[in-house]
């Protein structure tokens, strides 16, 4: 078969069975099997690629920072961080959704996952936030919103899991996600900021220095994951597949010796609870291994490659090109599907218009982190419709300004290394 018709099979396939409602993993297993029974090639390659997939020292990562998260999300730690928040934005109009946003930014660096960091903020600060008065479909928004720095800033299983097709450095991937995380925190805070302001949202109260250091001493156990875990990476103590085992010990630890909100039996529950997501997320993973091997072994790659090259081979435009597909991508799937399908596609393409490789890993990581909040497919708005009990619908009004400033800073960051590369560390 040529690589054409390959392409056609296999999307043909896919999608007609992803329209009956079929789970994308076992669309995507299918389809790869018709392309190779048509092929001519033994179906065996598909438990020996699906077994190579996930044969990887780098994947070990993914479940323990999946793990970490849920062990950090069950117990008080997010409600600490907030309270500790809260004493120093009080002043600000508004200050609650302010902390929902700066929580988000600090929870991502303990969970590496987008549907914990929203459940975690959701769980504890919508209570509070229905109690003073804010209103419930936009405080869904912003909770869900800030979900979605949560796997921008590291650690990140999406640029772990793109770190595992690509072989670019974790490390440096990591320490890239900081500045769009940042500036997405910026980002969605001035628009919470604004709305609060145009509501005359009451000031909370002032400035105390006694109620910061006292709310800092107690959250300085959850503040202190991220800094083991990243700060362990970068100064190389260990790697990052060693770092998320550490992040789940000092997890245990806070949970149990620290703050003493779990025992043994709830956290039993959290261990399956996460197995659960591990094992799904795994098995997606080693079937999309016998997926990208189809897409290498018909060269289809490049020739997507070539057939984008022939529309345009100006690096400003293509990467622009580029964000629109994985921008659509979120509407109709989740985050793992999207970059381990596209990214051994777009990668031959980027790298042909001369892009870095960590700067295409890290604008993939913030379309897909997008994503999240656009529906059908938006895990961060399911996650805060089912704690909240408000209707998707009714928060995906209220999140298109948060949407819109997202995408901003996805063109901010996709353009500004290209002017300055030195941005790219």
């Amino acid at each position: 078969m040529t690589p054409s018709v390959v392409l056609f099979v296999l999307l043909f396939v896919f999608l007609f069975l992803i329209a009956f409602g079929v789970p994308i993993a076992i669309s995507m297993g299918v389809a790869s099997l018709v392309v190779l029974l048509l092929g001519h090639l033994n179906p065996i390659l598909i438990v020996q690629r699906m077994f190579a997939s996930v044969d990887s020292f780098a994947l070990i990562a993914v479940p323990f920072f999946i793990l970490s998260g849920d062990l950090m999300s069950e117990g008080k730690t997010s409600q600490y961080i907030m309270d500790f928040m809260e004493s120093i934005t009080g002043f600000i109009r508004g200050s609650l959704w302010i902390v929902a946003i700066l929580t988000s930014m600090i929870f991502a660096a303990i969970s590496g996952s987008s549907a914990a960091v929203t459940a975690a903020i959701g769980g504890a600060l919508m209570p509070q936030l229905k109690k003073r008065g804010y209103e419930d479909s936009t405080s869904a928004a912003v909770i869900a919103s800030g979900g979605t720095i949560g796997v921008v800033i590291p650690p990140s299983v999406p640029m772990v899991l793109y770190a595992s097709i690509t072989f670019a450095s974790v490390s440096k991937l990591f320490l890239n996600g900081f500045f769009p995380g940042i500036l997405m925190g910026i980002a969605l805070s001035l628009v919470a900021i604004n709305k609060a302001y145009k509501e005359s949202y009451p000031r909370v109260e002032k400035i105390s220095i006694r109620n910061i250091f006292r709310t800092f001493i107690i959250a300085l156990p959850g503040i202190l994951t991220p800094v083991i875990i990243l700060g362990g990476i970068f100064s190389g103590i260990f790697t990052p597949s060693e770092a998320a085992v550490v992040g789940v010990v000092w997890a245990i630890i806070c949970s149990l010796f620290i703050y003493r909100d779990s025992n043994i039996r709830s956290m039993l529950k959290v261990f399956v609870k996460s197995s659960i997501t591990s094992a799904v997320v795994m098995f997606l993973i080693a079937v999309c291994g016998i997926f990208s091997w189809i897409l290498a072994y018909w060269s289809i790659p490049q020739m997507i490659s070539h057939s984008l090259l022939s529309i345009t081979s100006n690096p400003y435009i293509g990467i622009l090109l580029v964000d629109v597909v994985l921008l659509i991508a979120g509407v109709f799937m989740e985050t793992a599907s999207i970059i381990l399908i596209f990214t051994p596609v777009l990668f031959q393409y980027v790298t042909a218009l001369g892009i870095n490789p960590v700067h295409f890993g890290v604008i993939e990581t913030v379309a897909v982190a997008i994503g999240m909040i656009t529906p059908p497919v938006a895990i961060c708005l399911y996650v805060i419709s089912g704690i909240s009990g408000i209707s998707i619908e009714e928060v995906s009004k209220k999140v298109v300004p948060f949407l819109i400033a997202l995408i901003i800073v996805l063109l901010l960051y996709t353009y500004l290394p290209m002017v300055f590369p030195k941005l790219i560390l």
